[in-house]
């Protein structure tokens, strides 16, 4: 069993699980027992994803398809539940980070890309899921958001404002869930991604910018924030923080930290995007 996570009467659906740390997690569901639908929009790679968790004894299903398309993700759903079973663990994790650029001379068309990709596409997904988690009244949502939603990074606005977006249209949502017996998380991860190595290669990055990706923490052979990355995530997986629903959390953060400080953090409203005066 994966990270001692024992979800083998559930089914989960990985978006973007084609490569980086969607595999990853789709992955460690998988070994976990978990039935597994998996998506991305490129069909190699997640046949290769695909491959891995087969060879690992796992039950898997993979649908190429895009997030932004709500008829086709209505069909991977209704799929995924024929073989596999009811959805109960869906990880928003499709993103995108271009158009890099500053505010204000990124190709409108692009910027908006990004935000139907990352923001409209995890909603679409969650559209598709929820009616049967609420008719069931149980269910966990994890989107993948960033800690760059609360954090300033200019030349990447764009995408820092669509993960603000997500973690904030995340903690809207969590308390009519609540009452549905719906757990929903905003989760920044951290690992081994195609987002790093686009903000290291990039022409268009200014390169002040550029050497902070080029430090030892941004280290692409480093496998250290992606097993920290799946090991958050299985601990949202495993129901021990519905507590904290609708709440951000970072890969970066300790499970029995969180769990000893569960009522500090609702009672103060902790984790969340918030203006503090």
């Amino acid at each position: 069993m994966s990270q001692d996570v024992n979800l083998s009467s559930q089914v989960a659906l990985v978006t973007g699980a084609g490569r980086g740390l969607g595999r990853a997690f789709a992955l460690a569901l998988a070994g976990s027992g978990a039935g597994v639908a998996i998506t991305a929009r490129t069909e190699s790679q997640l046949t290769e994803t695909a491959k891995l968790i087969e060879k690992d004894g796992g039950r898997v299903l993979a649908f190429p398809s895009d997030v932004t398309d709500v008829s086709a993700i209505k069909e991977v759903v209704d799929e995924a539940e024929r073989q596999l079973g009811k959805i109960d663990l869906l990880v928003n994790n499709a993103g995108v980070m271009n158009p890099l650029g500053y505010g204000w001379d990124s190709d409108i068309d692009e910027w908006w890309d990004l935000f139907s990709i990352n923001v409209k596409g995890s909603y679409i997904c969650m559209r598709a899921v929820l009616p049967s988690m609420m008719a069931r009244g149980k269910g966990r949502i994890i989107n993948v958001s960033s800690n760059w939603a609360h954090t300033v990074h200019p030349f990447a606005a764009a995408y820092s404002a669509s993960k603000a977006a997500l973690t904030h249209l995340t903690n809207n949502m969590a308390p009519p869930l609540r009452e549905k017996g719906i757990s929903i998380f905003a989760f920044g991860p951290s690992g081994h991604s195609d987002l790093i190595h686009l903000m290291r290669t990039s022409p268009d990055m200014p390169e002040e910018d550029r050497q902070r990706f080029l430090s030892p923490d941004y280290d692409e052979a480093n496998d250290t924030r992606t097993d920290e990355s799946v090991r958050m995530l299985m601990f949202l997986a495993s129901g021990k923080a519905d507590a904290l629903t609708g709440r951000h959390m970072n890969r970066s953060d300790s499970p029995n930290e969180l769990l000893q400080r569960t009522d500090e953090i609702i009672r103060d409203d902790l984790f969340t995007l918030r203006r503090h005066t």
